[in-house]
């Protein structure tokens, strides 16, 4: 028997199967990601919090900053959602992250039809945010990796800088410093993915999507998501719920109702750290 001839036959007829699978009108994938946010502790407080202070309230952010996502997808569909899991007890002391109360409900997502829907809770407020899918300029890459059994291809991106940036959340109101803080901030950031081509779905995790292959990592700003277990065709496969609750936004307002919000606690927080004298705003 001719070995030689046999292998390259046998390859193409399990890459056969293997696309045949993901052709199936009832496919599904759950693929787990974990995401991760660094903070810059450096002027946290002002300058003014020792470095075992700052490592205390580093920790109580981490419930907040590194979460877990399954993303269950098919062809054209996803769900991307947080991960249940039991919180940490309060100590007591620190700043209340936990008040800040900012949930994120299951994001929803339709390659096809570039619809994108999510519920996101804010200050005990039910919000649906409901846009069209944000479409990013890849470059694809020829420099490759591997995530667990899977070959990755990079891929970069430039979008615009949206949302609240944390890191300046423990900052002091301090008015030049704060005006120079605003000019210095990114405008635009850079979106490096590594997607594999072998599971074959332009889809991925939080809002991101269209390359030729599941991505598997993304990195933009200072929040880092990897994949880290996938699993294809479950035997009990998922709905995919569309959300439906809220007062219906779009992004850009939500993104306006949280800055707002956090400009206002700062400038709150600002006014009780001058208020030793008795003369701070209420």
């Amino acid at each position: 028997m001719n070995f030689k001839i046999l292998k390259p036959a046998l390859t193409a007829c399990l890459l056969f199967v293997t696309v045949l699978s993901f052709a199936q009108k009832d496919f599904q994938g759950k693929a787990y990601y974990e995401s991760k946010t660094t903070v810059d502790m450096s002027n946290f407080g002002g300058g003014q919090l020792s470095e075992e202070r700052k490592k205390e309230i580093a920790g109580r952010m981490k419930s907040m900053l590194e979460k877990t996502f399954i993303l269950t997808f098919n062809q054209s569909e996803s769900v991307y959602k947080e991960e249940e899991r039991l919180e940490a007890p309060s100590t007591g002391r620190g700043p209340r992250f936990g008040a800040m109360s900012f949930t994120g409900g299951d994001q929803y997502k339709n390659v096809s039809n570039k619809e994108l829907l999510q519920e996101q809770e804010f200050f005990g407020k039910q919000f649906l945010i409901k846009d069209e899918l944000q479409q990013l300029k890849w470059e694809l890459g020829s420099e490759t990796k591997t995530i667990g059994q899977y070959t990755c291809f990079k891929a970069t991106a430039v979008k615009e800088a949206s949302g609240f940036d944390f890191s300046n959340f423990g900052r002091r109101p301090s008015g030049d410093d704060d005006k120079k803080d605003e000019e210095e901030k990114p405008k635009e950031v850079v979106v490096t993915a590594w997607y594999t081509p072998q599971i074959p779905v332009n889809q991925g995790p939080d809002t991101y999507w269209g390359l030729p292959g599941l991505i598997l990592e993304v990195s933009a700003g200072k929040t880092t998501i990897l994949c880290s277990k996938i699993v294809l065709n479950p035997s009990e496969k998922d709905e995919m719920k569309v959300p439906s609750k809220g007062k219906e936004v779009t992004q850009a307002e939500y993104d306006a109702i949280v800055k707002k919000k956090m400009e206002e606690m700062q400038a709150m927080r600002g006014g009780r750290g001058g208020n030793r004298g008795g003369g701070g705003r209420r």
